[in-house]
């Protein structure tokens, strides 16, 4: 009998027609998703969807196993997800990290947690300003991108993301792919870049992994928010790296393609980071959360 993990990935597709709003919806990567709806494909010896670049079209047998399973799943949500009625204070945790991130992972994360009574307080900022404010007891927990160096903090690895370098069409296909893979640095030095801060921190680690250089390129916008980045490349004002998980949909509907593709595409590592003091109950349960949901994640 398929496990109700599987039958809930399925019914979030059935409802959702396609496999990147499902994983959007259930808070895994879309690989995630596809290898559960294989393995129910396999368990039930038949294909359920039919698969094309405008979505995820179900079989008959699809048609057949949402009537049955979508309400009962529904149910079983419903009972298991406690009312305003049941809600225990779980206790605050002051949290901090970046934009992007706590909207598209973090916070949905924990919702669960927030149901049963957890008081969230989320500071958006860069790193570094956010582990000096956990330093300082402003914050009980930072999911950072940049591994502290301070012994009073204490990070523990949370999930690997990786980084494309991306443009509008009309850019990408600018650039020579024979001066590409002859002189990367110097076929890439006319586009204008996007980036998240001055220092360019995700750029500048592209290009010292992939080119072992700074970027020379003009940069155009800055905005501290790899949404809004990626908001502006796909107008067409510039290049930019973000994290694949970011830029995916973009990816799939065309709005941007990718410029530059590595042998081993460059990583980045979360972190949750705390102080090396022992946490509160209710900062080890938020840690806990994030880290077993980062295992359903896979990579970013």
């Amino acid at each position: 009998m398929p496990s109700l993990d599987l039958l809930s990935t399925f019914v979030a597709v059935y409802r959702r027609g396609s496999l990147s709003a499902a994983a959007a919806e259930l808070g895994l990567t879309q690989p995630a998703v596809t290898g559960q709806l294989s393995r129910l494909e396999k368990e039930l010896g038949e294909p359920l969807f039919t698969r094309s670049r405008h979505g995820a079209a179900p079989t008959a047998r699809a048609v057949e196993l949402a009537a049955r399973v979508g309400t009962r799943i529904d149910e079983l949500r419903g009972a298991l997800t406690p009312g305003p009625d049941d809600a225990v204070p779980l206790g605050k945790v002051a949290l901090g990290g970046a934009s992007d991130a706590m909207a598209t992972r973090v916070l949905p994360a924990l919702t669960p947690l927030v149901t049963r009574g957890l008081q969230l307080t989320v500071t958006l900022g860069l790193a570094e300003e956010l582990l000096a404010a956990l330093t300082a007891a402003r914050l009980d927990l930072v999911v950072s991108s940049v591994r502290p160096r301070d012994r009073a903090l204490t990070a523990t690895p949370m999930i690997d993301e990786e980084f494309v370098l991306v443009a509008a069409p009309a850019l990408a296909r600018g650039v020579d792919p024979a001066r590409l893979a002859a002189d990367p640095v110097g076929a890439l030095a006319a586009l204008p870049l996007v980036a998240y801060a001055e220092e360019l921190p995700i750029i500048r680690r592209y290009w010292r992994s992939e080119f072992g250089r700074r970027p020379p390129n003009r940069v155009a916008v800055v905005v501290p928010d790899l949404r809004a980045v990626l908001a502006v490349v796909i107008a067409g004002a510039g290049a930019t790296v973000l994290p694949r998980y970011l830029a995916a949909a973009a990816l799939e509907a065309g709005s941007v393609e990718l410029v530059h593709e590595p042998e081993t595409p460059p990583l980045n590592t979360w972190y949750l980071v705390t102080r090396t003091t022992p946490p509160r109950p209710a900062v080890s349960l938020v840690r806990d959360r994030l880290l077993q949901r980062a295992q359903a994640w896979g990579s970013l």
